[in-house]
């Protein structure tokens, strides 16, 4: 791993370096991705573009959500993680209008986008990779504006008992419901994810048109806020697509599975290898065209579309639909 002095010197001054110090281009090649991604602070000019797919790609041309807006309001700011595309700003910023002028909702708190030139993250997500994601808070804004410190501090409200698998309806009520209703008719979204126990009440509290709980889907961890996922737009090549939902409304047996309680772990017969643990994902791994958005470009220069789609790595794929599919994996998605 490169060190911190190194690093900075690297992802700052990168095409000198490489012209003078080929080694330093190795180390490049070597060190974790979501190190690489997660030490650049700006977004580099180039035209906008979602490079590859959520979990494995990159983002040119970000675009940073103003931190405090009339109807938002930005949190953790210390991850920088508040860059995206102009579809995802957009998005955010009139699904802010419009929830607080036709539905009565106090503002949105909004997490985690992506970081300013996307790609894998040091902590928390195995996905948001090419801003295309945005997590919201389903606790309501304030009516005032928070303070750095409390929105580094401040807790959001979890809506769910954990333990019993259950919706919490001393905190739940119908302003989450139409939030996220809302967020799931915009014809930009792909998918929603939220708890299983967040999904079971919408099925039970929607009457007449249930036709947007298709995009609602069960995800591990996501008590605290859901998380929406834009599709590509339109036109842009270089974006990988996620498959469209199964038909339904997602309210069937196969939301119960996720509700069950774990099974026991299995007594083993005999001596097991440890688990060999994964290799982290380098650049290399990710489009050929990120190592244009990472080290920088020669001006007017747009990065290549991404020739095949890229396959998920690592962390269970966010189109698995059920448990069953996949090991529990606690938050990353």
């Amino acid at each position: 791993m490169l060190k911190k002095p190194i690093r900075a010197l690297a992802l700052s001054i990168l095409l000198p370096v490489f012209a003078v110090a080929p080694a330093m281009a190795e180390s490049i090649d070597t060190t974790p991705a979501k190190i690489l991604f997660s030490d650049v602070k700006t977004p580099i000019p180039l035209e906008a573009r979602a490079i590859g797919s959520y979990a494995k790609g990159c983002l040119a041309g970000a675009v940073a959500l103003p931190v405090n807006g009339k109807d938002w309001q930005a949190m953790r700011l210390s991850r920088n993680r508040n860059w995206g595309t102009p579809e995802l700003i957009a998005f955010t910023e009139k699904l802010a209008h419009d929830a607080k002028r036709q539905d009565g909702w106090p503002g949105l708190l909004v997490g985690d986008m992506g970081q300013p030139r996307g790609g894998p993250a040091l902590t928390g997500h195995a996905s948001h990779q090419i801003g295309l994601d945005v997590d919201l808070w389903l606790t309501p804004m304030p009516n005032r504006l928070l303070s750095r410190d409390e929105r580094e501090k401040m807790s959001a409200t979890s809506m769910v008992n954990e333990k019993a698998r259950v919706i919490d309806r001393s905190v739940w009520t119908q302003g989450q419901v139409k939030l996220i209703r809302r967020a799931a008719l915009d014809p930009r979204v792909a998918r929603i994810f939220v708890n299983a126990a967040i999904k079971k009440a919408l099925c039970e509290d929607t009457r007449g048109d249930r036709g947007w709980l298709n995009k609602v889907r069960p995800w591990w961890g996501h008590t605290y806020h859901f998380h929406v996922r834009l599709d590509c737009p339109p036109g842009m090549a270089s974006c990988v697509p996620q498959k469209a939902p199964p038909p339904g409304d997602g309210c069937g047996p196969e939301l119960d599975a996720w509700l069950q309680p774990p099974k026991p772990p299995k007594t083993p017969t005999k001596p097991t290898k440890p688990a060999v643990k994964p290799r982290p994902m380098l650049l290399a791994d990710l489009p050929a065209a990120c190592r244009q958005v990472l080290i920088g470009a020669p001006p007017g220069m747009t990065p290549e579309p991404a020739a095949v789609p890229m396959a998920y790595d690592a962390a269970p794929p966010a189109d698995i639909e059920n448990p069953a599919d996949a090991p529990v994996t606690g938050t990353l998605h």
